[in-house]
């Protein structure tokens, strides 16, 4: 092996090593042609998101009497049809449900479930079960779009890649747009000596320097102009991060699909009542401020942008000894852009009787995969859905528009 290589491999190795928790790869395109879809942006609500003090279902006899302590009072409520309703803390996204941008799916999970975080996430995120595929499904759609922009595909606000990008189509993780850079540059000119070491390199040994490069490039002149943010994001990681998404999509970089990470929704104790200052509220109130506040710094760039919650797993229906619910299975979640058809609940509601109950918990009757799949062919241009949820049928809910 000739020294240059060595040289190059270590220099590459080293410095990439702190590119902002950066793991770079070749991209693989399945289509041709410029992307003309929605942007989409995936947040992962981790820890086990209550999908029924979100939204609670009101109008089942059994959520009150399985929750006596943390069910939210009927007179909190705010929006809902009657028969489900928004917990209070969702007020600042309250007038984004009244004019139809915001929507909830009830009753949706998992179709091999599993109460270890661990393996739910992980199961989540490959969206794959009983294959061989161990890519993620963002990186899987973001393969079949073809989109070839160096920032086509970022994880925003995480220390390490998300394994829901994980795969042949490359993505950028970055803890943050500001603070996207190769170690030690400042110091010593590391771009500039990575792209000249791999100048006249082959492909495949160059192919993760030089989309690096095309990374860094692309931040740098993002960096370079002034951010015009039209709101105040809450001082919290996820406004951090969904004000970076807003300004990589102000900016036209190209990007295709964002994933983001929200909160810690664990609540085996002190879930709370639905007011302020209880852990269920207070994690609420700021999930809805960071989603106002990106609607409205993006404006009418929202009609091209479609944001959509998922979580490993549910909580459990009735309520534990600590006031908290404990892992359970079916779940919520809230669907949001210019594209939705909102202010409403779509379901094909189990209910909470006894007798519905899987194991205790809400049965799921709603495949995640065929939800996000109603998203991707109708507001992300996709077709099929093998190649992204193999063996995957979307839901016909009607939940979101056709693209033109």
């Amino acid at each position: 092996m000739k020294k240059t290589e060595v040289a190059r491999r270590t220099l590459l190795g080293g410095a990439l090593a702190g590119l902002a928790g950066a793991a770079l790869s070749t991209r693989t395109a399945f289509a041709a042609g410029k992307y003309s879809g929605d942007t989409l942006v995936v947040i992962s609500l981790r820890g086990g998101f209550d999908g029924l003090s979100a939204i609670a279902p009101v109008g089942d006899p059994g959520y009150y009497s399985s929750r006596p302590a943390i069910a939210v009072p009927k007179n909190r409520i705010i929006g809902g049809d009657g028969t489900f309703g928004l917990h209070p803390a969702l007020a600042p996204i309250l007038p984004l449900w009244k004019s139809g941008k915001l929507a909830a799916v009830h009753a949706v999970g998992q179709p091999n479930p599993t109460r270890s975080h661990f393996a739910a996430m992980e199961a989540l995120e490959n969206a794959a079960p009983g294959t061989s595929i161990r890519s993620g499904w963002l990186d899987r759609m973001l393969g079949v779009t073809g989109a070839t922009a160096p920032l086509a595909g970022v994880s925003v606000g995480h220390a390490m890649p998300a394994r829901i990008l994980m795969g042949a189509a490359g993505d950028v993780p970055m803890t943050g747009l500001d603070s996207f850079t190769l170690a030690g540059e400042g110091k010593r000119p590391m771009a500039a000596a990575l792209r000249a070491m791999y100048a006249d390199a082959p492909a495949m040994p160059g192919a993760t320097a030089r989309s690096a490069d095309r990374a860094l490039t692309a931040v740098g002149k993002i960096k370079a102009s002034a951010y015009d943010v039209t709101t105040a994001y809450p001082d919290t990681a996820l406004g951090a991060a969904l004000r970076d998404v807003a300004r990589l999509i102000k900016a036209k970089a190209g990007l295709v699909t964002a994933a983001v990470d929200c909160g810690d929704w664990d609540m085996h104790e002190g879930l709370g009542t639905a007011v302020k200052g209880q852990r269920m509220y207070d994690e609420l109130a700021g999930l809805a401020a960071a989603l106002a506040a990106f609607t409205t710094d993006l404006g009418d760039a929202m009609s091209s942008v479609t944001v959509l919650t998922i979580s490993e797993f549910g909580r459990r229906v009735r309520e534990n000894a600590s006031r908290g619910a404990d892992h359970g299975h079916g779940n919520a979640m809230l669907l949001l852009g210019g594209g939705i058809r909102g202010g409403r609940v779509y379901a094909n509601w189990p209910g909470l009787s006894p007798g519905a109950l899987v194991a205790g918990d809400l049965a799921a009757t709603s495949d995640y995969r065929a939800v996000i799949g109603e998203v991707l062919q109708k507001r992300c241009g996709l077709g099929s859905l093998e190649a992204v949820f193999p063996g995957v049928r979307p839901t016909s809910f009607g939940l979101a528009t056709a693209r033109p």
